[in-house]
């Protein structure tokens, strides 16, 4: 298994898990509701501040996932994009030089 692939599923699992964590405390707060232990504004309130707060999270390991990422593949000496982009510009300019170059001397 690559690493990528080992990434995406983490962040799968990461996904799911809040998905049934959120899943999990609508069910409960329903639940207190029903039992008189919440009003409905109290459930509501309640399960907003816990998704923001796993929203919040996922964002937080979501940057730091990619963070890693970048440091890994950097330490594997893959290129970033932009030095792709600047190797690309160079080898343009190399080949036009000796384009003007072979027209000169003929």
């Amino acid at each position: 298994m690559n690493q990528q692939n080992l990434l995406q599923q983490l962040l799968l699992i990461g996904v799911g898990t809040t998905s049934l964590v959120a899943e999990k405390l609508r069910q409960v707060s329903d639940q207190w509701v029903k039992e008189g232990r919440l009003n409905a504004d109290q459930a509501k309130a309640m399960v907003d501040e816990v998704l923001a707060h796993l929203k919040e999270d996922a964002a937080t390991l979501d940057e730091a996932v990619q963070r890693q990422t970048r440091q890994f593949l950097e330490s594997l000496g893959v290129p970033q994009q932009s030095e792709l982009d600047e190797l690309r510009g160079r080898i343009d300019r190399l080949e036009r030089d000796v384009r003007e170059l072979k027209n000169r001397s003929w």
